[in-house]
């Protein structure tokens, strides 16, 4: 027979984790706006600064884009431990006030040194997209997990779909490539009040969290584990895939329109229908991927994110590029949302903040060496060449996944 208050108080977690699930989804909206406020000005930007040849301004842009990540990969498994030992909530907080405050000193920059300091600072601190798993896997039931990181990555796709417009239109209004900075330095502020009065966490630290040897273990635990070492590079070489493009798009538009003066605004735009597609298709891929499985999800998108790459090196037209991302947006969105709901599945819930922390590690690898590896091939070789790279890393993690990844069974923790 059932406890009387068993009912209710199964009620009232049901309600929790929703509430957390939603309230973290308007948050990672407002941050990632914030962020990718940025994605297309950086390379306008830089000649401001003092980089003046086309093949410079292609380089540095893949540096600055990609030194945030490198630096992330070294620090986010230190966070994700600390997340478990003392709270997700806690490092959301130091992680955002952290972004925000290196935000407006780039903003403030005089030369290009600076405002790689400032990216790479940013790394060192940065962590806020996987506690943000963290905390809503921690929360979220075992067979909901797919739905939820679907629905958080939502979340923040339609932050990247928000805030190049923002950015680019901010830009073309003031004449000012610094505003857009300052802008993001304030959203991210609002971010963070939001978290502070709007997140609840009731956090009790288990035995083996409170251990010195977790974040070793885990480690050790992720190098034994073949699921959770082939997922690592999964993800990868997702992020490697998908950031390859991001320093090369403005200037890919560009390179089709000429110099106009609502070019920041049109690049707004290709980088922002992406987005637009991945919140089309993140909540019905992840929430699929409950059903039907998640290696299945996630070699479907992998193959559409490959093939609709490809014709991207091809574009002879504006709209015929950006009818191409929006096709590549609708398989790009299933993949971080099914290998995340993958890896949580993979392990207990009180180590999951240090084992996404560890795979963080994998995504933020990814984000530094693709945008590197864009800007060095959009200089050595041009830039329609970086989109057949792309189509070529994402096919071969197509093959990756089908060899060495294997279904989630399910099991009792």
């Amino acid at each position: 027979m059932q406890r009387p208050g068993a009912a209710a108080t199964d009620g009232s977690a049901a309600a929790q984790w929703q509430r957390t699930l939603w309230a973290m989804v308007g948050i990672q909206f407002i941050m990632t706006a914030a962020f990718s406020m940025l994605s297309p000005i950086m390379p306008l930007f830089l000649p401001v600064l003092g980089v003046d040849s086309a093949s410079a301004v292609a380089l540095w842009a893949g540096v600055l884009s990609g030194t945030t990540s490198f630096v992330a990969a070294f620090a986010s498994p230190l966070w994700g431990r600390l997340a478990d030992r003392h709270g997700r909530k806690l490092m959301l907080l130091r992680s955002s006030i952290a972004v925000g405050v290196f935000a407006a000193l780039m903003g403030a920059a005089m030369n290009v040194w600076q405002v790689f300091a400032c990216r790479a600072l940013m790394g060192v601190f940065a962590g806020f997209s996987s506690t943000a798993i963290a905390l809503v896997a921690s929360q979220a039931p075992e067979d909901r997990l797919g739905y939820a990181l679907g629905w958080l990555s939502t979340g923040q796709l339609v932050g990247s779909l928000v805030g190049p417009l923002i950015g680019g239109f901010l830009a073309d209004a003031t004449g000012s490539y610094r505003i857009p900075f300052y802008c993001t330095a304030a959203t991210i502020a609002v971010s963070t009040g939001f978290v502070w009065f709007g997140v609840r966490e009731r956090f009790v630290p288990t035995a083996q969290t409170r251990g010195g040897r977790a974040l070793l273990s885990s480690l050790i635990a992720v190098a034994r584990s073949p699921g959770l070492l082939a997922l690592f590079f999964v993800l990868l070489m997702a992020q490697f895939g998908v950031r390859t493009v991001q320093p090369v798009v403005t200037l890919f538009v560009q390179e089709l329109l000429g110099d106009r003066p609502d070019l920041a605004t049109l690049s707004g735009i290709a980088f922002s229908i992406t987005g637009l597609a991945n919140v089309v298709a993140a909540p019905f891929l992840g929430n699929k991927s409950d059903k039907i499985g998640y290696r299945r999800v996630l070699l479907i998108a992998l193959l559409g994110a490959g093939l609709t790459t490809l014709p991207q090196a091809f574009a002879g037209s504006y709209w015929a590029f950006t009818a191409q991302r929006f096709a590549v947006g609708l398989f790009i969105g299933g993949i971080l949302p099914t290998a995340n709901a993958l890896v949580g599945r993979l392990v207990p819930r009180a180590q999951r903040g240090t084992v996404y922390g560890i795979t963080a590690s994998a995504m933020f690898l990814g984000n530094s060496i693709g945008p590197l590896s864009g800007g060095a091939v959009a200089a050595a070789f041009g830039l329609r060449w970086v989109f057949l790279v792309t189509a070529a890393v994402l096919l071969m993690n197509l093959v990756w996944v089908y060899y060495k990844v294997p279904e989630y069974a399910d099991r009792q923790k």
